[in-house]
């Protein structure tokens, strides 16, 4: 089984979005990595964030990991604001240690998306799909999940059970 990792990126470590990923931990034996107890400063040309956790957070999962699962609320239709400043940082070792960056061909690459609602939004995985083509990473796709009534549903459960089985642990 390949080792993987799963980026939670939410505005609260304790939402809805930290139960689907609970489940996901426990369904695969992931690692998981909250992106709200970071401290990670937006993307710039001058690289002014190099001393605040991005590098050191990125160089442990593209050392370390074959597989990423990024975990992410669905805001305005669109990912997280603290799952985008992360993808834009990645810009970072695609200037600068170059090493790292090319590190992430050939990894593994997946989505999830957390609502309250089971409806889903054409296009919302575009900037994972396209940034996986880009990078050289294996996306392997998308899952959309809800929380009703602050709970997992046994639907929802099934869904992340036969995504892990056919995407994650294949």
């Amino acid at each position: 089984m390949k080792k993987g990792i799963i980026i939670q990126g939410s505005s609260r470590s304790n939402g809805d979005t930290s139960k689907i990923v609970s489940i996901l931990k426990t369904k695969t034996g992931f690692d998981v990595v909250d992106l709200k107890t970071k401290n990670i400063g937006h993307f710039d040309y001058e690289f002014k964030n190099k001393a605040d956790d991005f590098a050191s957070l990125f160089k442990n999962i593209v050392t370390n990991y074959k597989v990423i699962v990024f975990v992410t609320p669905i805001y305005w239709y669109a990912m997280s604001g603290i799952m985008k400043v992360f993808f834009d940082r990645i810009s970072d070792f695609l200037k600068l240690e170059k090493d790292y960056g090319r590190q992430l061909r050939g990894m593994d690459m997946a989505s999830v998306s957390s609502s309250n609602d089971s409806r889903f939004y054409e296009g919302f995985e575009m900037p994972f799909e396209n940034s996986a083509d880009y990078l050289g990473m294996n996306y392997k796709g998308h899952l959309h999940t809800w929380i009703d009534n602050g709970s997992v549903s046994i639907e929802v459960n099934n869904n992340i059970e036969e995504f892990v089985n056919s995407k994650l642990l294949k």
